[in-house]
């Protein structure tokens, strides 16, 4: 019921969208006189600020052609390597003779945003490493036949597409899949698969959210789990290849984000009207890619969404030795080969220092000369994979970390 009355809305402001359409026509036709005043400027400001905060956006292009690798620009080619049912494997091909580079997989939240978010993550990376990243399927868009998505069937995809990249892999977690990243290499080292990657890179994720509470960790665990079923959860409506499947949808998720930070979203959206008066079209085109990122949003499967609660959230399984997948238990302390860095943002309100630095306690087989941690000065959660510090000292840190345990 749910998801049908998100889809009335989005189908009873149609109207709205044709006559906003009409007018901003007419008021920013040349021959009409009203689109020089400031009464009409102001106008056609308002309708664009209106559609900007409530139009759909659709999954977000890559965009990205080519990376500057020393002094030659290379073209680049994003092809889909495994196409599973929940996921694809996208690597970022660079085209032409050139040396070979560190293989990196990065590993993209399952969360309310496209793997897309991590544009700038991936830009960075590319000039230095051969690139490959999870891009996760809108649940909406993936059939009911194709059966239940939870942690364990995470899991399975993770172990997956490690081995298809071999030993010479280095993986980097973004945000919400370090703790799984982290349980994937200690079932590969488990089991002595020759696959275990050479390095891993914790950024920023909830290895043992109770290390460090915040808003979202004092949220997930003030509620049983039957209120986020009862209250988050819907089914996906008949008009999508999903139909009958149960999400945690989208539209849902990215009202949370919102209100985590209100205050800034409207103050974006009111110098976003300003910026359209006053004709600074740049200042307005950077908005309208911002948003266009950040409100394009996916649904998540509810298996997957419910057990990372319970078990990342409020039992904290895999910080205190009792994870399991499929019925083995999953043992960190195994871990003897794979080099592990964890990268934390001073103000990182989502995940807060402390939370990812865990892992380093609990991988207590791996040697000391193995080990490095990163608290970077200044940065919130997305600074820590996204923008100039990313770019200018975190990236190269990690790819220092990689050449050492190449």
């Amino acid at each position: 019921m749910l998801y049908s009355l998100y889809e009335f809305q989005h189908t009873a402001l149609m109207p709205w969208r044709l006559f906003s359409g009409l007018t901003r026509e007419v008021l920013t036709h040349p021959w009409v006189p009203a689109s020089y005043t400031h009464l009409g400027k102001s106008i056609v400001a308002g309708i664009d600020v209106v559609d900007s905060a409530t139009l759909r956006r659709p999954k977000p292009e890559w965009r990205i052609d080519s990376v500057k690798v020393g002094e030659r620009e290379v073209a680049v080619e994003a092809r889909v390597e495994m196409d599973l049912p929940f996921c694809r494997l996208l690597h970022f091909a660079k085209q032409g003779p050139r040396a070979a580079q560190p293989r990196v997989l990065v590993a993209a939240p399952m969360s309310g945003h496209h793997a897309t978010l991590l544009r700038g993550t991936v830009q960075a990376l590319l000039a230095e490493h051969d690139v490959w990243i999870t891009d996760w399927t809108d649940a909406r868009d993936v059939p009911a036949e194709a059966g239940a998505f939870g942690v364990d069937a995470y899991l399975d995809y993770l172990l997956a597409f490690m081995r298809k990249l071999g030993p010479d892999v280095h993986v980097i977690a973004v945000c919400q899949p370090a703790p799984l990243v982290l349980a994937a290499v200690s079932l590969l080292a488990q089991a002595e698969d020759p696959a275990q990657p050479r390095t891993m890179t914790l950024m920023g994720g909830p290895v043992d959210a109770s290390a460090a509470p915040t808003e979202v960790t004092r949220f997930a665990e003030s509620r049983p789990l039957s209120w986020f079923q009862k209250n988050l959860l819907t089914k996906v409506p008949a008009i999508y290849p999903g139909a009958g499947r149960e999400v945690y949808p989208g539209f849902l998720q990215l009202g949370g984000f919102i209100s985590m930070n209100p205050s800034r979203h409207v103050d974006a959206h009111v110098q976003y009207f300003r910026h359209l008066v006053r004709g600074d079209g740049d200042s307005a085109d950077q908005h309208r890619r911002f948003y266009d990122e950040y409100l394009a949003v996916m649904d998540v499967p509810a298996e997957y969404y419910i057990e990372t609660v319970d078990r990342v959230f409020q039992r904290h399984l895999l910080a205190r030795g009792k994870l399991e997948w499929r019925g083995i238990p999953v043992e960190p302390k195994a871990i003897e080969t794979t080099a592990l860095l964890t990268v934390e943002g001073e103000l990182d309100d989502i995940s807060a220092p402390g939370q990812t630095i865990a892992a380093h306690r609990l991988c207590s087989g791996l040697a000391a000369d193995k080990q490095e941690d990163l608290l970077q000065k200044g940065v919130g959660h997305y600074g820590i994979f996204n923008g100039r510090r990313w770019r200018e000292r975190i990236c190269p840190q990690i790819a220092a970390f990689i050449r050492t345990h190449a």
